[in-house]
C-alpha cells in the first residue's frame, strides 16, 4: 500500500544558485527537460502518491504560473504558502493544515491524517521509496528517514542507528569530531500524523534539530540505508551535476544531452554537458561539463567548461567561461573575456 500524500519543502531562497534563482525559484530550474519540481514529484506519482503539498515561500506565482491547471508530474498539486520563514517542520505543520482546511482544493479533506511522505525539493533519487515505506511500517515506526553514505558530511545531518534500522542518535550538520556516521540524513521523510502534533505552531521549527531528536528519544524514529543514486541539485557543482547524471548513463533513465529543438553547429565540441532546447552552439565552441539552458548562445571559438550558461544568455566569440562560473538570465560575456568562478547577473527577458 502506498502513501497517497506528501509534502514537498519548496520554499528557500536558493541563494547557493544566484544569480540563476534571482527570477525563479530553484525547484523551477531545469533538470535537462523539465523543471527540477517535475522530477521530485514524478518520482513521488511513479510510485502511488496522488496528491502533492508545495510548501511555498520564495516567489511562490513560478508554480501556478508553470501549472495553472493544479497538476504536475501526473499528480494534483496544492499550494501552502508561508509569509515568513517557519523552518522544516514548521513547513510541513503549515501545509498539512493549509491541505486540512481545503484551501486550494475542493472539498476541506485532510490528507495528512494518515501514514504520509515529506521531502526536500530540491533531492532526485533513484531510491525504491516503497521500501522505504515498507521499513517504516514493518517498525511501527512514527517517523522513517532515508540515509544515504557520504564521507564529507559536513553539510548534512548524520544517523546512527542499531541493525533494526531504530535511530539511536541525531545530529544535523556536526562540527569536526562529532561526525562520527558516513550516513547523512538524505531529506526523504515517511511521517505519521503523530508527529504533526509534535510541532509547536507559529513559530520556525527545524525538523532535523527538534523534532526528530525528540522522536528517536521515544524510540519512534527508523532509517533506511540505501546506496541507490541521490543528490541533493541546490549547490552549482551539485546542480550541473543533477544534470550531466542524466544523460550519462548514471541514473536509471537516460535522457538526451541535446534538446532537438537546439542548435549545435557542425564542428562545435560538446562533451559530458546538457544543450536544453533553444539554445544554440556555434562553429568551433566547446563545452566540457556544462549546462546551457534555453535561448542560451554560445559563440563562435568561445570555450564554457563546468558552468551553468542562464536562460537568454550569451557567451560571445572567443570567450571562456571556466570554473563552476554561472551566468544569469540575459547576461553577457563579451567577446574575448575571461571569466573563472564567477557569478555575472544580467538583463532578464523572461
Amino acid at each position: 500500500m502506498s502513501a497517497r500524500s506528501a509534502i514537498v519543502l519548496a520554499g528557500g531562497l536558493g541563494t547557493r544558485l544566484r544569480p540563476l534563482t534571482e527570477e525563479r525559484p530553484k525547484q523551477m530550474l531545469p533538470i535537462v527537460d523539465r523543471p527540477m519540481i517535475e522530477h521530485v514529484v514524478g518520482k513521488l506519482a511513479a510510485e502511488g502518491t496522488d496528491d502533492v503539498v508545495l510548501s511555498l515561500g520564495y516567489r511562490p506565482d513560478a508554480f501556478g504560473a508553470a501549472y495553472p491547471a493544479g497538476r504536475c508530474g501526473g499528480v494534483g498539486l496544492r499550494y501552502a504558502t508561508e509569509s515568513e520563514p517557519l523552518g522544516t517542520a514548521g513547513a510541513v505543520l503549515f501545509a498539512a493544515r493549509e491541505a486540512a482546511a481545503g484551501n486550494g482544493c475542493a472539498g476541506g479533506d485532510d490528507p495528512f491524517s494518515e501514514t504520509f511522505w515529506a521531502l526536500n525539493g530540491d533531492v532526485l533519487t533513484d531510491v525504491v521509496l516503497s521500501d522505504l515505506l515498507a521499513l517504516h511500517r514493518a517498525r511501527r515506526a512514527e517517523a522513517t528517514i532515508l540515509t544515504i553514505p557520504m564521507a564529507d558530511a559536513s553539510r548534512y545531518g548524520m544517523v546512527e542507528a542499531d541493525a533494526s534500522g531504530r535511530v539511536s542518535r541525531f545530529v544535523e550538520k556536526p562540527a569536526g569530531g562529532d561526525a562520527t556516521s558516513g550516513w547523512i540524513n538524505a531529506g526523504v521523510y515517511v511521517l505519521e500524523p503523530s508527529v504533526l502534533s509534535r510541532i509547536p505552531p507559529g513559530r520556525a521549527v527545524s525538523m532535523e534539530r527538534e523534532t526528530f531528536p525528540a522522536v528517536a528519544a521515544d524510540g519512534g524514529l527508523y532509517t533506511l540505508r540505501s546506496d541507490a543514486y541521490w543528490i541533493d541539485a541546490g549547490t552549482p557543482r551539485s546542480y550541473l551535476q543533477a544534470n550531466i547524471d542524466l544523460v550519462s548513463g548514471r541514473r536509471q533513465v537516460v535522457l538526451e544531452a541535446v534538446s532537438p529543438q537546439a542548435t549545435v553547429a557542425a564542428g562545435a565540441g560538446v562533451v559530458d554537458s546538457v544543450i536544453m532546447e533553444g539554445a544554440t552552439v556555434e562553429a568551433g565552441a566547446r563545452l566540457d561539463g556544462s549546462v546551457v539552458l534555453p535561448g542560451g548562445r554560445i559563440g563562435a571559438g568561445a570555450v564554457v567548461t563546468d558552468s551553468v550558461v542562464g536562460f537568454d544568455a550569451t557567451v560571445e566569440p572567443g570567450a571562456r567561461v571556466v570554473g563552476f562560473t554561472l551566468l544569469g538570465d540575459g547576461a553577457t560575456v563579451e567577446v574575448g573575456e575571461v571569466l573563472r568562478g564567477g557569478r555575472l547577473s544580467g538583463s532578464p527577458a523572461r
